[in-house]
């Protein structure tokens, strides 16, 4: 295994290190009434709060950047709002949220939950939570908060309610705010935010083993190659990269045959996958095709060799993803986070670790978090 000098990339990356005040307040759309109780957060953040007895919020010590600011109340649709916090000041930001429809069936009976909404519910923690070794000490501990539906070979799950789980392995208790969660023969996609907060280690064994998982969680992560990427220190920082300009059909995350993949590869100059933005800490991804990305610093773990075999692809010495912008250039910013969350598709190692191996968005190997 490749051991890297240093890990704290962002260090070389222009860093205003300025933060920002977002407040507004959250109104019901049809009435104008004031929404007590809202959860306003940051988007895989730990940055989070609810709303008063008037509906307003207040969020400080935002770091400026990329964002998805996020609001979410039971009885309503979610609303979010991507922005990009650009200098330090007070951002007013308001909101109506929808009230939401309940529809005929979305009311389960606690005794009609049988043996195949149990199977269902293996199902969606397999495909949302992981296989990976953190999975297996991360837990759902409101499962009863999801109904699932089967129709035309597509797994549909939702949640009445935010999901609460606690990661064991990375010392993360989460609340996910899951909008939609849809599985079919080749891709697995959800749509929702994760708020987190540390747990309390109940020993300094503990501790040490979250600080432990924590970096190897982050090491190879797309947020370490986009720090790398802007430093201009990828290939310092464990990776390698090379352009698929087509590939003779397209991979889904179950890991269609590596022989689907076409053999035509070539090195890339990283510096040439994104350009400056609109300012001196934004940059613009953009590239064609799709991008392979090994990082050398860290072999594929055994069980993502489990998941292979059953969709038929061969052993990778190295994890080895492929990125894609579907929905053409999108903006990052200097950490490494995207405007767009979803602006970038993932393929292969990337696609394969889920929620158990994530870690906050302000998370820094060389920070004590």
């Amino acid at each position: 295994m490749m051991v890297l000098a240093s890990i704290g990339v962002d260090a070389c990356v222009a860093q205003p290190n300025t933060t920002a005040i977002i407040k507004g307040q959250v109104v019901d759309k049809e009435n104008g009434n004031p929404l007590p109780g809202a959860h306003v957060f940051i988007a895989t953040s730990m940055i989070g709060t609810t709303t008063d007895s008037e509906g307003r919020y207040t969020l400080g010590r935002v770091p400026t950047g990329a964002l998805r600011l996020y609001v979410s109340m039971l009885g309503y649709e979610p609303d979010f709002k991507d922005i990009m916090l650009r200098v330090s000041r007070v951002y007013p930001f308001d909101f109506q949220l929808t009230p939401a429809i309940l529809e005929v069936g979305e009311i389960i009976i606690e005794a009609e939950r049988d043996k195949n909404w149990k199977r269902r519910l293996d199902r969606f923690t397999t495909m949302f939570i992981g296989e990976s070794p953190n999975a297996a000490n991360t837990k759902i501990l409101n499962p009863e908060a999801l109904d699932f539906d089967e129709k035309r070979g597509t797994f549909y799950a939702w949640a009445s309610e935010p999901l609460v789980i606690e990661n064991y392995a990375l010392g993360y208790r989460i609340q996910y705010f899951l909008k939609d969660f849809e599985q079919d023969r080749t891709r697995t996609r959800y749509d929702g935010e994760p708020l987190y907060e540390e747990l309390t280690p109940e020993s300094a064994e503990q501790a040490s083993l979250w600080r432990e998982n924590r970096v190897k969680a982050f090491t190879g992560s797309f947020r370490h190659f986009l720090l790398a990427l802007l430093s201009h220190r990828t290939e310092g920082q464990g990776f390698k990269t090379y352009t698929r300009p087509e590939m003779n059909s397209l991979p889904g995350d179950s890991f269609q045959r590596r022989s689907s993949l076409s053999d035509r590869r070539f090195p890339i100059d990283p510096s040439s996958l994104f350009k400056p933005g609109a300012s001196s800490t934004e940059f613009v991804l953009n590239f064609d095709g799709f991008v392979e990305i090994i990082y050398q610093g860290e072999q594929e773990d055994p069980s993502y060799y489990d998941w292979l075999k059953r969709n038929g692809r061969r052993k990778s010495k190295f994890q080895t993803s492929w990125i894609r912008l579907e929905r053409g250039p999108t903006v990052i910013d200097y950490k490494g986070d995207v405007l767009d969350p979803y602006g970038v598709t993932f393929y292969g190692y990337l696609a394969f670790e889920r929620v158990a191996d994530e870690v906050p968005k302000e998370y820094r190997p060389d920070r004590a978090h």
